[in-house]
């Protein structure tokens, strides 16, 4: 799941940028493809295993590969940090995010999810306000208020095809961008390798006390499809890093909304299963807003740099 961009990798890339708008776009639109292969597996596994156990296996997963790379490349002093409660907290907002995403695959087509996973970046704005003490204009608020009717055209409440479950993407939003927010209270102390380590470390350390509350013995197919998950989900993730190095948030944040065109060929391919013309429309309006929060913050981001 991508609902937004991660502070973490992103400040991680930008100390190495070498400007390469086109190759930057290109590795990003690869790595919604893996993200997206993530989200299909998820779903396909969703119909018969509990969300904890998928979720689980691929934290673990992804968790192991982290360790694996840190220990080839000697580079264990970037894991040093004096905030583990805050990297803790990262961590089980990013749970709670995959939980309630992989949950709602169960009852939903995977493109109403995606579409509807987008509105994090207006749930960011929101909550920099009590967690960050920031500001918000009348322009971003604007923005964040016609997201949220675009999240309304995709969910429809009250509508004939309406469901309960319509709202776990929405909520799996709001634990990401609870996630975000805690990036950037923690971006000017810790290593960037460090908090994506230590939140999916956390994640797959607390994801392992819960698995025996719902446990079901899994086969050899869902083993192999989870570790695929978690393979496939910690590739995409670090291939938005390396697409940082090459190229600016401003220029890579539009095509992060090609995950919204996977998950649908996803959907129609795997389940035979297409979107209605009005959850894209909500899609637009929701990726607008969150293109012209983003924009929006960038300028302030610039005015006060140059105070």
């Amino acid at each position: 799941m991508t609902p937004g961009s991660d502070p973490a990798p992103a400040a991680a890339a930008t100390s190495l940028r070498r400007d390469n708008g086109l190759l930057g776009i290109g590795i990003m639109l690869l790595a919604t493809i893996f993200l997206s292969a993530g989200d299909a597996a998820s779903k396909y596994l969703a119909s018969s295993v509990p969300a904890l156990h998928i979720v689980w296996l691929r934290y673990a997963t992804s968790a192991l590969f982290l360790l694996a790379i840190i220990g080839w490349q000697r580079r264990s002093a970037t894991l040093r940090t004096r905030r583990a409660g805050m990297h803790l907290l990262r961590g089980i907002g990013l749970i709670g995010s995959s939980m309630l995403f992989v949950s709602s695959l169960k009852y939903l087509p995977i493109a109403d999810a995606t579409a509807t996973s987008f509105v994090a970046p207006l749930f960011v704005t929101a909550l920099s306000i009590p967690m960050l003490g920031e500001r918000v204009g009348w322009r971003r608020w604007l923005a964040t208020t016609i997201g949220l009717i675009g999240v309304l055209i995709v969910v429809r409440p009250g509508g004939a095809g309406f469901q309960l479950a319509s709202l776990l993407p929405v909520l799996s939003s709001l634990c990401w961008a609870f996630s975000l927010i805690i990036t950037r209270l923690m971006s000017g102390t810790e290593n960037p390798i460090a908090t994506v380590t230590y939140s999916t470390v956390f994640g797959a350390l607390l994801m392992t006390v819960l698995l025996p509350l719902h446990w079901t013995e899994p086969t050899v197919e869902i083993a192999l499809i989870g570790i695929f998950i978690g393979a496939v989900s910690t590739a995409g993730h670090w291939l938005v890093i390396v697409a940082f190095r090459f190229a600016g948030a401003s220029l890579l944040a539009p095509f992060s909304y090609i995950q919204l065109l996977w998950a649908t060929l996803a959907g129609y391919i795997l389940w035979s299963a297409l979107p209605d013309l009005w959850t894209y429309v909500g899609a637009v309006i929701i990726a607008a807003s969150g293109l012209y929060t983003a924009h929006r913050e960038r300028l302030r981001a610039q005015q006060i740099a140059a105070r």
